[in-house]
């Protein structure tokens, strides 16, 4: 069974995540809702089926959330020429797929917008698998992006590692029986994602990277070994 690495994109790989507060700012008062973007942010790792949920309550009328939804997609593809991936993701990538990691993208995000993403992602050489919320029933924190990803990486839950920048990253791959290593790029905080479960915090891929050797992520053959 090979050791796999599961990433989220949004925040993780891309500088995406103030992006995506905006866009469904903007979509949500075309509606008449105007939560604070505080509150927004807090729920951006989130997919749209889960966010709106959240945001707005179960018990409300579902029926504007299709236009609701895409009002968002045609917002945030405003923000596609300004996409930027963190110094050091697409080096990160490599060295793992180096080091015999079975490399495995994990978007909440659309599959059209994961298409773009990996554009300016730009190390497609060290992806082997991708998934996206176009692929499951429920988003993240639901677990099913990360049932999705182990099923296309071929490890078991014990032999893989989520990377992502949010609580809901951290819930769903725990939902899933998988450890999450966590970065702070998404913009929330050490405190809560140590309290949602992450194994490791560091500031972002860039120093990921530069730790690697002292992390989870250090030996695939080792770890896999352990999740046997």
């Amino acid at each position: 069974m090979p050791a796999a690495a599961l990433f989220d994109v949004d925040g993780t790989l891309l500088d995406t995540s103030y992006w995506h507060t905006t866009a469904w700012t903007e979509a949500l008062a075309q509606f008449g809702h105007t939560p604070a973007m505080a509150r927004i942010h807090g729920a951006i790792g989130m997919g749209a089926d889960q966010l709106l949920d959240h945001l707005l309550g179960e018990d409300r009328d579902h029926d504007l959330d299709a236009a609701i939804t895409a009002a968002h997609q045609a917002l945030f593809a405003r923000f596609w020429p300004r996409l930027r991936a963190f110094d050091s993701a697409g080096a990160l990538l490599r060295q793992l797929k180096q080091r015999g990691w079975t490399i495995t993208l994990a978007s909440s995000a659309s599959g059209r917008d994961l298409e773009v993403m990996r554009r300016v992602l730009d190390a497609d050489d060290a992806i082997d698998h991708a998934t996206s919320a176009d692929d499951v029933k429920a988003s993240k924190p639901a677990p099913d992006l990360v049932h999705a990803a182990l099923a296309k990486s071929g490890a078991k839950p014990g032999q893989a590692l989520f990377v992502g920048d949010t609580p809901w990253d951290v819930q769903a791959a725990a939902q899933a029986k998988v450890a999450c290593v966590a970065v702070l790029s998404g913009g929330f905080g050490e405190r809560a994602l140590r309290a949602a479960g992450a194994l490791e915090v560091h500031r972002d891929v860039g120093d990921l990277l530069a730790h690697l050797d002292g992390s989870a992520l250090a030996d695939p053959a080792h770890y896999a070994a352990l999740g046997r």
